[in-house]
Formats: C-alpha cells, structure tokens, sequence
C-alpha cells in the first residue's frame, strides 16, 4: 500500500502506556480488560447512550466469550452511525467550480484549512461543516453535541470559522459562501449559512479555563480572528493536499479502517503525539499490546497518529518528527507488523482535558476501540507561571467520565523513566525513585539543542541524530541572521 513508505504500513508505536489497572475509578464503558473495575453512577443526563456493549470482564475474558462476540475495531460504529464525506465527487466538480466562482469569497488561513481537512474526511463526524451557533453553545457548554434522535456525541472543542465585519458586509443575504484558501485557490463551499456573534473571552475562558496570555492557539488564531462566526455544510471541492511530502501519510478515518480490515486486527490502539518517539514510548507501547494478548485478543494494532496541524513554536516540525520515526522502526525498537503510522491532521490547541476528549472523539471515527492516555494529555506550562497549566491526572479521569466516549476503552499508563542502575527506561517504581531520571520533552529538547547525548538507552541512536541535525541547522541559521544584521 503506497500510503506507508516512509515508515512502512507497518509503522511502530512509541507508546507510554499500558494496560495498568486504573488509578481512578472508571465508569461501565470503559471497565473491559482491567481485573478491578470501581464502577461510577451513570450520568442521568446521558441515558440516550447505550452502555449496553460494555460490560465489564476480567482480564483473562478472551473478546470470543464477551457478550456479542469479539468487536472488529474496524467496524465500531463511528459517532453519528456513518462516517462523514464531504468532499464532493469528481464527476460533480466542474459544475461546483463553476458555481463558487459566483459565490461570495471568505479567504481562509492555514488552521481554517486544517479544519476543513478534519471535517472533510469525517473526523469530526456527525458534524459536517463548521458550527452553527447552537452547535456551538453545546460544544462550548456541554463538550458534546445532542443528535435527533436523543443520542450524544462528543464534540469538547468548538470546530468554527471567523470572519470580520468586511466579510459579513460582502456576504449581505446570501446563503452559500465560497472559502478560498492561503494561495488563492478556492477550496469549499459553506452551504446555508449562519453568522454569530464571536465572543471571543467565552470561547477562550470554557476552552482554555483560563484567559491568561500566552496562549498558543489563542495567539495564533483567535485574538487576531474577526468578531463573527460563520456556520454552515461545507463541500470540499478536492481532497485537502499540502504537497508537502507527506501526503501519504495523512490517511483518512476510512482509509484507517480498511487497513485495519487488511490486517485482520481485533482490537486498534490508538496512540497520540507531537514529540519525538523515545524508549520510554516505545516500551509502553510494546508492553500494552502484550497486555492485549493477555486479554485475549489476537492480533492487536497499533495506530500510531503523530498530530500533524498547527503546534506551537518550540515543538518540533511534523516533518522532523516524521524523519525521527522513521529511524525509530528503521532501528527495530517498534514492531512494523503490527503498527501503523499515520497523521492526525487537527491543530493542536495545548487545551488539556477539554482537548484530550476530542483526540479520543477522532479516534472513535478512525475505528479504534482502545485508547492510551498518560500524564497530562494535551497539556502545557501555565504562559505566565511557573507550575502546568492543568492537573496531570486530570485528563484521564476526565476521559472515563466524557459524555459521548462510552464505547472507547480509556487505557492509562504506566509511567516510565530512565532506570540509572539498569541503564535504560524501564517502569518507574517508587520504592527506588532516587534511581530514575525522569526526561521531559523540554530536557530531551535541550540535550539536543547542546548537542549532547542524553544517557545511553534513552532514544535509538538513529532518532537522536535526526533530533540534532535538526536543532544545528536552527542555530546555523540563526548565525546566518546574525551576520547578515551585523553586515547590514
């Protein structure tokens, strides 16, 4: 299949995760597969989600003697009951550019783009545009959305489009808008319009829990956003390409699931993240397919999903991270058989538990039926104090309790770190915490930046190079700058 080259179809999985019994107490929908489950009161509020397919079973329950069989991952249900598609097909595009080009124009910018990637391939599925406002109030006050037929989704971040006072004067009374992307190009057309109001303090303080400057995707696209909201069903004229080598990679939720019907897996686990693979992940990872053999599943895969959208500065370019995974499964440390590598094309808003919901949500649509959270997922330092800006335990106790999610398995993890007497990353136990180094993503960065080798054991050697060469060519352009300003 030409979409793995790079890695392979294979992929690997870096993971910090497994199959531990839980630390917080879990709710009925996401009890299977850990021997002691603490069973939460249903939420009275969400009776309309069926619980049914989640009973609890011990470990050594084989998928086979679970109620309704073993589950396909491939064949979960996405949120809604069908995947979203709204990219419309060749033989109607003529006729569509031949309308959009009578529409009023609403240009977009690279995240806009990025979110009419997300929609168009059903990511966000039952959504099918960008919000209308009461689309947006459930999203912003509930973290989910009230189908039809009295059925919940989750949906915990707002997916919506601002536009100015020009834009909305332009648009004057009609019903569908042409979106034209960064370049020039159009790209969609937003059907039956709305526009709202854009209160952009609401939005930031039930997002974020804070208003505190410094935030990334504030920063980047709301503050400088304009005070409406546009809703609308979009249709994407062609699928969303960036040309940026990495196309292959960008596989779509029903592009996943037919990989996952190839490869026969019983069980999809799905792994998030925007930092480089180290040991560390990939024992987690390894160790959490381990477990599911354990439970009884036969061919357990991973989805190994690197976020591909917007990040903040100092994380490191999709397109190095990609490079660095590759070393990884080049170097043997994850097992290409059983993983595949794929980009999870949404921007990256460092919103925590609130986010960590809607990385799960997409994951659901993708086919994946067992989830691995860790410590503070989608977190970051607080912008302005010295300490996170969230709880680190909070994500995952958020996610066993999410309106929406009854279907995925939550997996916590282990935590890991570097064992300095066996002199590689290994289970963190307490009982010798004075041996272990914990490595954070800012210190694996920093190593890297000065050139130095982190401790033996810690990263394969062939992904370590790729983080260097990376962080030299910043500082030799950044001495570049330099001489270029003093000869100026």
């Amino acid at each position: 299949m030409a979409l793995f080259t790079f890695f392979t179809p294979k992929a690997h999985a870096s993971h910090r995760l497994l199959l531990s019994p839980p630390p917080f107490p879990i709710s009925r929908r996401n009890a299977i597969g850990f021997q002691k489950t603490h069973l939460l009161p249903l939420n009275p509020l969400y009776h309309s989600n069926s619980l049914a397919s989640a009973v609890p079973m011990p470990l050594s329950t084989p998928p086979s003697a679970r109620p309704g069989g073993a589950v396909r991952s491939s064949l979960i249900d996405p949120d809604g009951g069908e995947l979203v598609d709204v990219v419309v097909p060749p033989a109607e595009r003529a006729a569509r550019r031949a309308e959009v080009a009578a529409l009023p124009a609403v240009r977009i910018g690279p995240v806009d783009l990025e979110w009419v990637h997300v929609v168009s391939e059903g990511w966000a599925s039952p959504l099918r545009g960008f919000m209308r406002e009461k689309e947006y109030l459930q999203s912003l006050h509930f973290n989910s959305l009230r189908l039809s037929d009295g059925s919940v989704v989750n949906m915990s971040l707002p997916i919506v489009l601002a536009i100015n006072d020009a834009d909305k004067e332009a648009i004057g009374d009609a019903t569908d808008v042409a979106l034209v992307r960064p370049g020039g190009d159009f790209v969609a057309i937003l059907r039956r319009i709305e526009i709202y109001k854009h209160n952009k303090e609401e939005r930031i303080a039930r997002t974020w829990g804070t208003t505190a400057p410094g935030l990334p995707y504030v920063e980047k696209v709301i503050s400088p956003a304009g005070n409406w909201l546009i809703g609308g069903d979009l249709e994407v004229l062609e699928p969303i390409k960036y040309n940026d080598g990495l196309d292959h990679y960008r596989l779509s939720p029903r592009e996943l699931r037919k990989e996952f019907d190839r490869r026969q897996a019983d069980a999809v686990f799905a792994f998030q993240l925007r930092n480089p693979v180290h040991n560390g992940h990939a024992l987690l990872m390894n160790d959490t397919r381990r477990r599911l053999l354990e439970m009884g599943y036969k061919n357990p895969v991973l989805l190994l999903h690197p976020l591909g959208g917007f990040i903040k500065e100092d994380d490191v370019p999709l397109s190095v991270r990609m490079e660095q995974h590759s070393k990884v499964l080049e170097d043997g440390v994850l097992d290409p058989e059983t993983t595949i590598v794929a980009i999870f094309p949404s921007p990256m808003h460092y919103a925590g538990p609130t986010e960590v919901q809607w990385h799960a949500k997409a994951r659901i649509n993708a086919g994946a039926n067992f989830y691995i959270v860790g410590r503070d997922p989608a977190g970051m330092g607080h912008p302005t104090e010295k300490r996170d800006l969230y709880d680190p335990d909070h994500g995952k106790k958020v996610l066993s309790m999410a309106p929406g999610l009854e279907k995925l398995n939550i997996l916590p993890f282990r935590v890991a770190a570097y064992d300095t007497v066996e002199k590689k990353m290994a289970f963190f136990d307490p009982s010798r915490a004075q041996e272990f180094l914990f490595i954070s993503g800012t210190k694996m960065r920093t190593y890297a930046r000065n050139g130095e080798s982190p401790p033996d054991g810690f990263m394969c050697p062939g992904g370590w190079k790729v983080l260097v060469s990376y962080y030299e060519s910043l500082q030799s352009e950044e001495t570049g700058k330099q001489s270029v300003a003093m000869s100026v």
